[in-house]
């Protein structure tokens, strides 16, 4: 079953484009995206676990530590750069927003939403970094080092003239809904941007 955040997202995804994948994880959704959409596939991931999973899915794989640089990439050489819930655990995210929209025509970027309510009333009450479903980590061996909002990334996409196809904003459920729509920095919990230069 893909996560639900993917099957969002892969519903901007245009049959038979060129996508890479940072971070791609076991290579599942460039494997589906491979067989129902007839894309060319390209995933960077640095676990070796994930990468012995992406090749046993006859998805191309590259090893490449995202914190390093994507100068190997020319200039929109990729129709679609997917960025999903790895920018919160790099060095550099915004470096990494700027490459991602050097090497793509556009980007579909996914993130945990760190201002919800939940995260909030958790610190509140226990005064203590949350630990949940939504963030499973205890705060000495979380993944993710740079917390960031929705309205966070708003304003980095303003200050950088990044242009918002799309912006997604859902529960933890997955699940949209008009007051989501309203409050989306306090009732999100996963942010999906489709973004573009």
């Amino acid at each position: 079953m893909m996560r639900p955040d993917l099957d969002i997202i892969q519903h901007w995804i245009a049959p038979g484009s060129r996508v890479l994948d940072l971070g791609c994880g076991d290579g599942s959704l460039l494997e589906y995206l491979k067989k129902n959409k007839q894309i060319s596939e390209t995933g960077l991931e640095i676990d070796e676990r994930n990468i012995q999973g992406c090749l046993s899915r006859g998805v191309n794989v590259i090893q490449q530590d995202l914190n390093k640089s994507l100068k190997n990439f020319s200039d929109k050489s990729f129709d679609t750069v997917l960025l999903t819930q790895t920018l919160q655990a790099v060095n550099y995210p915004d470096v990494l927003i700027d490459e991602i929209l050097r090497i793509g025509h556009n980007c579909i970027v996914t993130f945990p939403n760190f201002g919800n309510w939940r995260s909030r009333w958790y610190l509140f009450w226990k005064g203590r970094m949350p630990v949940s479903n939504f963030m499973p980590y205890q705060w000495y061996n979380t993944p993710n080092i740079h917390f960031c909002t929705v309205r966070d990334f708003d304003e980095l996409c303003r200050e950088r003239n990044i242009k918002v196809i799309t912006r997604t904003v859902v529960d933890h459920k997955h699940q949209g809904n008009w007051y989501i729509k309203l409050w989306p920095n306090l009732l999100g919990e996963t942010a999906i941007y489709h973004i573009s230069r």
